[in-house]
């Protein structure tokens, strides 16, 4: 039985065409200058479409009037534009950005297709963390961050991420031990399912007054639509940040692609870019579980889609891809939930898994190829 002989080295042309050589394409065959320039005109019309649609359906003409400071046909839509739909348009797009960064950062890591802030349970941590500083001592607060009282949009976050850093940190510690990238993912759910279960217990013992746990119990389900100016305030620095941290992360991310000796060879301090590289993880996820509520599968979908658009790993090409595919992703998923010209809405999660468990599926049946084309 004949095997076949497998090469593993540094990406070849990673961050561009060799002289003389085809130009890098993407999907379908088109050059990624224009792949890329595609995606971001689809993220401004899905951000002016998601400020246009909802139960009072207005003109992109007017959205657009309103966004550059004009005056639009009616009065009353300046109110709905500005109070409402422009802060949850811009909550769902950097989610997207933070959650799709954050789980490429955690592939990268862990060297796992399947690894993302939710599946390895850091949102479970970041959710204890909002659990405890809104239902033991939520009292004291007089701040609403998605209708739950908390001592503060600052402390909410700052819990929400310390949260997520411990549960990150417990999983690399014991990833390190472990040679299946498999076992590390059940290790994370068992860890995310610890952390839920201690949330469970907070709730179901009464922690706080019912008002502030039925609140706690419909965040979970997610939301772009519960964040104010005020708490942008806070979630747009934080993101901003872990999204900084990661661009400036490319290189040692491309050197950990193939393993932490080779990274090591290359002159890169692994341990200290583990350390930061899970700081920007943790505070992505964090901040986004606090004011959004724990939303799954987009760290793990988006990723790949990205890889997928422009056919390349390179981190220096991924990261801004990842950030604006991030943006359409929760747009889209914000967008169908809110059932335009309906006055109900659709849990975030729901959306997002019915987009997010396809991709994961066609994750593992391509693992599945690639095993067994080693041996023929």
């Amino acid at each position: 039985m004949a095997r076949t002989a497998v090469r593993l080295g540094p990406p070849a042309a990673a961050g561009g065409a060799q002289p003389g050589a085809d130009p890098p394409r993407g999907v379908l065959g088109l050059t990624r200058p224009l792949v890329v320039a595609g995606l971001l005109c689809a993220l401004v019309a899905l951000f002016l479409l998601t400020i246009a649609a909802g139960s009072v359906t207005i003109p992109l003409d007017d959205v657009v009037r309103i966004v550059v400071g004009g005056e639009p046909a009616r009065p009353a839509w300046t109110t709905i534009v500005t109070d409402i739909r422009l802060p949850r348009a811009i909550t769902a797009t950097l989610a997207g950005a933070g959650l799709g960064v954050g789980g490429l950062l955690m592939q990268t890591l862990f060297r796992n297709p399947l690894a993302d802030p939710f599946i390895l349970g850091i949102s479970a941590g970041a959710s204890l963390g909002v659990a405890l500083v809104v239902l033991v001592a939520g009292s004291a607060g007089t701040t609403l961050v998605g209708g739950l009282a908390v001592a503060g949009n600052v402390g909410v976050a700052g819990a929400a991420a310390a949260g997520a850093a411990v549960v990150t940190v417990a999983v690399l510690a014991v990833s390190r031990r472990m040679t299946s990238p498999a076992t590390v993912l059940i290790i994370g759910l068992m860890f995310g399912y610890a952390a839920t279960a201690v949330v469970s217990v907070l709730v179901y013992s009464g922690f706080g007054r019912f008002e502030r746990i039925r609140a706690f119990i419909a965040w979970g389900f997610g939301s772009f639509g519960g964040t104010t100016w005020t708490q942008l305030r806070v979630l747009v620095p934080c993101v901003l940040v872990g999204l900084v941290v990661a661009a400036l992360l490319t290189k040692q991310l491309n050197a950990l692609l193939l393993g932490d000796r080779y990274a090591a060879s290359m002159g890169l301090h692994v341990a200290r870019a583990r350390t930061v590289i899970v700081l920007a993880a943790s505070l992505l996820a964090g901040v986004v579980t606090a004011f959004c509520g724990p939303i799954a599968f987009i760290g793990v979908a988006v990723p790949h889609m990205a890889r997928g658009l422009l056919r390349t790993s390179d981190h220096r090409l991924l990261v801004p891809a990842v950030v604006v595919v991030g943006g359409i992703v929760a747009l889209t998923a914000g967008l169908v939930a809110q059932l335009p010209g309906q006055d109900a809405t659709l849990p975030l999660n729901a959306v997002t898994s019915l987009v997010g468990a396809p991709v994961v599926v066609v994750i593992l049946m391509r693992l599945r190829h690639a095993s067994q084309a080693v041996v023929t």
